[in-house]
């Protein structure tokens, strides 16, 4: 039967069976909605969204009203809105005063005048101290870049305020 089908409207069989069974799930819906299908029991037909929809409208009509009654009246530091909500307390922050130039010997600095430079920290001039007893003394400022976390950039940053001695 699909063979002679398929002759005569020119499509494989596949297609035809694919064809057939989309035209009988469009029969099939047509027939259930037009029989089975009980409009009357359905809430979602026959809703009206008229009150709802002015609820909707004098909210947004009077939350308009307020923030611009509150953005002409008020100036807000808004700094200190954000400081509000961290947690973190700011007056225990040590804050980084940078060196003199050629100010730091790189051979007898300590941990605390390797940290004021810009860009190290702590950890960082910890790193530095170890590599300097690892090999005994500094010979060139660019052995600096042997030591974990200092490239080249940050080389060119502190290179001004160290010497080597």
């Amino acid at each position: 039967m699909f063979d002679k089908l398929s002759k005569r409207s020119g499509l494989t069989n596949t297609e035809i069976k694919i064809l057939g069974f989309l035209i009988s799930v469009f029969l099939i819906g047509i027939i259930y909605k037009t029989f089975f299908n009980n409009q009357e029991n359905n809430p979602y037909l026959s809703f009206d969204y008229d009150e709802e929809d002015t609820k909707f409208y004098a909210l947004t009509s009077d939350s308009l009203s307020l923030n611009n009654q509150k953005s002409s009246n008020i100036n807000v530091d808004y700094k200190q809105e954000v400081l509000d909500f961290n947690t973190q307390n700011f007056k225990n922050i040590r804050k980084k005063i940078l060196p003199a130039e050629k100010s730091i010997n790189l051979n007898t600095a300590s941990a605390d005048e390797l940290a004021n430079l810009p860009g190290i920290g702590e950890k960082t001039a910890q790193k530095i101290i170890e590599y300097r007893q690892s090999i005994k003394r500094f010979k060139s400022i660019d052995q600096l870049l042997n030591v974990k976390n200092i490239g080249d950039k940050k080389l060119k940053q502190i290179r001004k305020y160290v010497y080597i001695d």
